[in-house]
């Protein structure tokens, strides 16, 4: 987001003071955005500095979601600490069936216990559909995973 206000206070030829001026922010808090040192803006004063700039969210949408390749993203979250990939079709069909394939187990533990929820709904979401199942069915298949594999963050998916 810094880099996207940067680029766009520049393109408008604001200096960093001006455009905190027009926002209602301190120079500071539009220094940290840009630098990416900024931890927390809040919604409200964010959307009010991109209209300043012009600049305004997407509407939310499913498509949107769907670009985000999320059972390709998180069979890479889960393989992140091993030397053999997890495969988004494995992933997928793992979450389905709720049967970690062997090799994998260690793989899919990581997964549930350190992904972030959002990617794990997506992954679910694309696994269904690649199953030809139901969300729901998906969800089953991960709580099963998780109760098998003693995962630490059990209670989330089960």
């Amino acid at each position: 987001m810094g880099a996207i206000v940067r680029e766009r206070r520049e393109a408008l030829g604001l200096t960093q003071s001006r455009l905190a001026q027009l926002s209602d922010l301190s120079r500071q808090t539009v220094v940290g955005l840009e630098a990416g040192t900024l931890t927390d803006l809040g919604f409200n004063r964010l959307a009010h500095l991109l209209s300043v700039l012009g600049l305004d969210f997407d509407a939310p949408s499913h498509a949107a979601r769907l670009r985000k390749r999320g059972l390709w993203m998180a069979a890479k979250s889960a393989s992140v600490s091993f030397a053999r990939e997890v495969s988004p079709d494995t992933l997928g069909h793992a979450l389905a069936s709720g049967s970690a394939p062997k090799g994998y187990e260690a793989h899919l533990a990581h997964l549930l216990d350190e992904a972030p929820v959002p990617l794990i709904v997506m992954a679910v979401e694309e696994a269904a559909a690649n199953e030809g199942v139901k969300p729901r069915v998906v969800w089953r298949g991960v709580a099963k995973l998780a109760r098998f594999l003693a995962v630490h963050r059990q209670d989330v998916w089960t």
